[in-house]
């Protein structure tokens, strides 16, 4: 895992994090709607959006994980994460993402869902990828529809956030349901 890898889709660049990124990130996930369907820290001041992305940063130089600022691939803006959590013994990936909130539905979460689960599977040879999403942030649960996992069940109260008790919904998709659609992500147009 280089961290000088970069992922092209249509509209989006995925590319590593770095720490002059702070600011945006301190802008877009300092939002409370990003912060409420997320474990990112909330409120997100400056200093707190430096030591996410160092970490992410370690993370993927110790082989933890991978973690990619989403740009907009015309401008380079940043509009969001994506990343997963590796877990090399049981060849896994946890996968988690966020966007800001002027770019919430406008299809990017799904195209950037889309490519990151071909990139475990292509390029880390992981057998299952999973994602969990709080039961109170739907449109995530219809991103991981869309892109083709599977709803595998809900954690009932599994986390304590701003005060609530929230459940979690995991969905998960395996290799081999990779494999038999293809190799491919097959987005579905009818949820």
């Amino acid at each position: 895992m280089t961290s000088d890898f970069t992922i092209r889709t249509k509209r989006l660049l995925f590319r590593p994090f770095q720490t002059s990124d702070a600011e945006v990130v301190h802008r877009l996930a300092g939002s409370h709607d990003v912060a409420s369907g997320t474990f990112l820290p909330h409120p997100m001041d400056r200093q707190a959006a430096h030591n996410w992305i160092t970490e992410r940063v370690e993370d993927q130089a110790a082989g933890r994980g991978v973690t990619f600022a989403i740009t907009l691939a015309e401008s380079g803006q940043v509009i969001g994460s994506i990343g997963m959590e590796i877990v090399t013994a049981h060849e896994q990936g946890r996968l988690s993402y966020w966007l800001g909130r002027t770019y919430w539905n406008k299809g990017y979460g799904s195209e950037a869902v889309t490519a990151l689960v071909e990139y475990g599977f292509d390029n880390l040879h992981l057998h299952r990828i999973y994602a969990p999403h709080f039961h109170t942030n739907p449109a995530s649960g219809r991103v991981l529809q869309k892109v083709g996992m599977t709803h595998e069940g809900r954690l009932r109260e599994h986390y304590l956030r701003f005060g609530q008790r929230i459940d979690v919904e995991i969905y998960g998709m395996l290799r081999k349901e990779f494999l038999n659609s293809g190799g491919r992500v097959k987005e579905r147009n009818d949820r």
